[in-house]
């Protein structure tokens, strides 16, 4: 059988539900599916490919899903450092004011797709001014980016749209996108329950329904944003949301960190999924979200990198060490283990997209989003378990090849489908006039 790519030779981390390791490994791919995986010396005779990848000596395995992020954001890196939550939103919201245009928005996420691409990560949920422009440009790079309307009843720092007006140019927006298709969905955006009142919460969540899209919401990130909401509205943002009629298994939280037991078990119950970001919640002192306990629950935890301005990075290799690790401070070291802190970063990110069923591991039938990653390095030596190999060595100078829908974006650590030296010049350019 005649397809368009075959990646062989490497040991293939399926990331199924058994986490199945196929040593000496391969993975078929045609018109961007993935169409078997098997041991390599099966496959190299089965199937006759247009491209093949040698990948022996690397580990194959799904690519990295960020679950939140603000990718346009790398126009703003390292400008609100060392700040509280609510010091970094009042600099931040300054600065969009003065910087936000469709044409810096591209920019600056060419950008943030160039370092995710070298990082590994496939996919990213995008909470965005100016998702068009954003969209266009991930679009060009071939990369897979979740984004949509975004709603915040303040003076909006970007593009003057009021809130009434923005639903009505949203619905436009849901309306030309149609359906979800493999590996992608409508989503809609409510910023938080600090900047949308009740009854527009409760209107942005009946939008995001009728379009069978995907809501997605900060809330719970801290402290001080909890008291700001109870004082406000009388409860908290997980209460407000659920009795709002909110909640659901349409839903993802960015952060949840400031949770209660009750609140835990609320999220359980209505199948809402959290966007756990622990480097962007221990840098803006947020504290750690309780992660072990959500997991206890029953509830779909995805990782993020939240925006480059908070995290500084978008290298979820560096987060998955992050959860991994940042859990067993509580003096249980087995909690977060390293195959979990994977999973949250592959199928479980996928997961809380709604997007299990096509992205998040290496299976026939789902879309061939996957990287190869180099082995043959000191950190990486010797490897006893795949898993912890991930976890706690690899970084993402060591991912070698991305493909996303069956397409290569990076081969042997070069950028095929961005001018990386163009790239960064424009984001120079940029910031000298900021």
């Amino acid at each position: 059988m005649n397809i368009d790519l075959l990646v062989h030779g490497g040991d293939v981390l399926t990331v199924d539900e058994a986490g199945t390791v196929v040593h000496r490994g391969a993975v078929a791919v045609h018109e961007g599916e993935i169409v078997a995986v098997g041991p390599a010396e099966e496959l190299c005779t089965r199937f006759t490919a247009a491209q093949a990848i040698d990948a022996a000596g690397c580990l194959v395995l799904p690519g990295l899903v960020n679950t939140h992020t603000h990718l346009a954001m790398t126009l703003l890196r390292g400008r609100a450092d060392d700040v509280t939550l609510q010091g970094f939103l009042e600099r931040v919201l300054k600065w969009e004011a003065e910087l936000l245009t469709p044409k810096n928005v591209a920019a600056a996420v060419r950008l943030a797709v160039a370092e995710s691409v070298r990082a590994g990560v496939t996919s990213a949920l995008d909470m965005y001014w100016f998702h068009e422009a954003a969209e266009q440009a991930a679009r060009e790079a071939g990369w897979r980016l979740h984004s949509g309307p975004t709603f915040m009843d303040v003076p909006d720092p970007a593009d003057g749209i009021a809130y009434e007006d923005r639903m009505r140019w949203a619905r436009r927006d849901l309306e030309a996108r149609g359906p979800a298709r493999a590996g992608r969905r409508p989503v809609v955006f409510a910023h938080s329950a600090y900047t949308l009142s009740p009854d527009q919460l409760t209107e942005v969540a009946a939008l995001a329904r009728e379009f069978g899209a995907l809501l997605h919401i900060h809330a719970a990130e801290n402290p001080t944003e909890v008291a700001t909401v109870e004082v406000r509205h009388g409860k908290r943002p997980v209460e407000l949301l659920d009795s709002l009629g909110v909640l659901g298994p349409d839903v993802l939280l960015a952060h949840a960190v400031d949770l209660t037991g009750p609140e835990i078990a609320t999220l359980a119950r209505t199948g809402t999924s959290v966007a756990h970001c622990p480097v962007s919640n221990l840098k803006l002192g947020c504290g750690i979200a309780p992660v072990p306990r959500l997991l206890s629950a029953g509830v779909t935890v995805g990782l993020g990198t939240d925006g480059a301005v908070s995290s500084n990075t978008l290298d979820l290799l560096a987060v998955v060490r992050q959860a991994a690790l940042v859990h067993k401070a509580g003096g249980d070291p087995t909690t977060v283990g390293a195959e979990q802190a994977v999973r949250m970063a592959t199928i479980e990110g996928a997961r809380a997209l709604g997007l299990d069923v096509h992205l998040g591991s290496l299976e026939p039938g789902k879309r061939a989003d996957l990287i190869v990653l180099e082995l043959d390095r000191p950190h990486l030596t010797p490897r006893h378990d795949v898993w912890s190999t991930l976890a706690y060595a690899a970084q993402s100078s060591d991912v070698r090849d991305t493909i996303v829908d069956g397409r290569i974006l990076m081969r042997d650590r070069a950028l095929t489908t961005l001018d990386e030296a163009a790239v960064l010049k424009a984001l120079s350019d940029l910031e000298a006039l900021a």
